[in-house]
């Protein structure tokens, strides 16, 4: 039997507004006090082949501070103890202050060139240990110059994938690769155009790889993520570009430093990532990491 429509609609109606007026009647304000964790040491720090090594030392800031120059600036750790040794050698770094020319300064620690003796170049195959001491905490790293291994070949062509913000002329980096037959090898590669910096760009690891050739892979240039300039073009390069490709092997302690902190980078903002600690290879607390390069650079221009 059919019931009528009409007086069921109105005992729904009656019924939404008895939730609504229940959910309304139990709305209550929450305050959260988020207590603050005390600053941890924050280390950035590497040898080269071929450079000298160097520390960048701050601390880590509040989540809900004001983030500027200032800040920035404040968070510089002056006064440490650092000193690198090589199993043979030890040196004690000099901090170094530079200006920014915005008015602000950053402070590095590295060789004390007014020193005799503290001069220290990376070597491949090495082992340094880095040693930091401040206010009465000491905290220590170990890293390894591996031995490099370039690629095969490098070259340009369109890139892999297009969209209307990359200009018709942008041309991506490929390379050929073939991996070590010896399983453990790691790379971080940098790309420099022109007279700009190095800036970071990936990551590799051989674990699906060990002992094969790899072909053509499309790599993404480097670039100062910091402005407000098009990231998509930013990524590739144009002819008459000279590119200079930094092909690092590290060791899998700072394989692993970046491949978690590009994790964390890449959940932020994301409700349902999984929650992960960058880890360090800095003992007692300290973040950051103590890396080892060994570089080979190759260099072309696009045609």
């Amino acid at each position: 039997m059919k019931l009528p429509s009409f007086p069921y609609k109105r005992t729904v109606v009656a019924i939404a507004m008895i939730c609504i007026s229940l959910f309304v009647s139990c709305e209550k304000e929450v305050h959260i006090n988020l207590a603050t964790g005390p600053p941890q040491v924050v280390v950035e720090g590497a040898v080269e082949t071929g450079l000298p090594p160097y520390v960048v030392l701050t601390s880590t800031i509040s989540f809900f501070s004001q983030i500027d120059l200032t800040t920035l600036e404040n968070s510089f750790l002056h006064g440490a103890k650092v000193t690198v040794s090589d199993g043979t050698n030890a040196i004690t770094l000099r901090e170094y202050s530079i200006d920014t020319g915005s008015n602000n300064k950053f402070y590095i620690y590295t060789i004390d060139t007014a020193a005799l003796g503290n001069i220290m170049l990376g070597q491949v195959g090495k082992f340094y240990s880095l040693s930091v001491t401040y206010n009465n905490a000491t905290y220590t790293a170990l890293t390894q110059i591996p031995y490099p291994k370039g690629v095969d070949s490098m070259w340009f062509d369109v890139p892999t994938f297009q969209s209307n913000k990359v200009p018709l002329n942008a041309r991506q980096l490929f390379v050929n690769y073939t991996d070590p037959d010896t399983p453990g090898n790691y790379v971080r590669y940098f790309t420099r155009r022109n007279n700009e910096p190095y800036y970071p760009s990936g990551i590799f690891s051989d674990d699906a790889v060990n002992g094969l050739q790899v072909k053509n892979i499309g790599l993404i240039a480097g670039y100062n993520n910091t402005t407000d300039a098009n990231g998509d073009s930013l990524r590739y390069f144009y002819p008459g570009d000279t590119v200079y490709l930094k092909w690092c092997e590290i060791d899998k302690g700072v394989y692993t430093f970046l491949n978690s902190l590009n994790f964390a980078a890449n959940s932020t903002g994301n409700p349902f990532a999984s929650p992960i600690n960058v880890q360090t290879n800095m003992t007692n607390g300290a973040l950051g990491i103590w890396a080892g390069y060994g570089s080979i650079i190759t260099r072309k221009v696009v045609q």
